[in-house]
């Protein structure tokens, strides 16, 4: 089974299509980005709000641990997210704040798979990104999805889930999706006009169980 996580919710209309959804995990940015959001106004989206098996997720860049902790005492977060160049020590600080999972966020490139490696033991997954100047995710970008054997093999050696991020649309999600990645992660994909897009998240459902060769819509 590979899971969905559809990331950039930034309005309570983005909440309720993705609460409606076949997601299993709603990401919520609160790092600079035109995704990026406030724990009050994500508190008010989720009010009255049934999440069932779903799962939170909040992504943060560089931030420090007082401002991760700060958030999960106002938010019903399940999963944080550190998508920036959070080193170990800063990992292992989060995770002993927070009492939550911890995924660490690797960009595509040069040395990635040799940071993954550093983070062994402490991470309790991955999300793998493409790498591009001046952002550090939502850019719409794929990088190189040959790559993508070599970070799950490297997960599953630690134990722990690899998810692929970048680009991902309705289009071409059934061939990332042969390569079987534990998550994929979407964000601009299942958006039109800057809104989550209920018809492209049912579509992108859709080509995902038949490539795991199950029943769908």
């Amino acid at each position: 089974m590979i899971r969905l996580k559809y990331c950039g919710n930034r309005s309570r209309e983005d909440v309720q299509a993705s609460l409606a959804s076949g997601a299993d995990y709603l990401g919520f940015i609160f790092a600079e980005s035109r995704r990026k959001v406030l724990p009050a106004e994500v508190r008010c989206w989720l009010d009255g709000q049934a999440l069932g098996a779903k799962q939170l997720v909040g992504v943060f860049v560089n931030a420090p641990v007082e401002r991760i902790a700060a958030v999960v005492r106002e938010l019903p977060l399940h999963i944080i997210q550190c998508h920036g160049r959070e080193d170990r020590a800063e990992l292992a600080a989060v995770k002993e704040a927070v009492r939550l999972p911890v995924w660490k966020a690797i960009h595509h490139g040069d040395g990635a798979l040799a940071a993954m490696k550093q983070y062994a033991g402490l991470a309790d997954g991955y999300v793998v990104d493409s790498r591009v100047a001046g952002a550090w995710g939502g850019t719409g970008v794929t990088f190189d999805w040959e790559a993508v054997p070599r970070y799950l093999e490297e997960a599953a050696r630690q134990g722990v889930p690899c998810f692929i991020a970048g680009g991902i649309t309705p289009d071409n999600v059934e061939r990332l999706a042969a390569y079987r990645p534990d998550g994929i992660d979407i964000s601009s994909g299942i958006e039109t006009d800057g809104r989550k897009d209920p018809a492209k998240m049912k579509r992108i459902e859709h080509k995902v169980k038949r490539c795991c060769g199950e029943k769908g819509e």
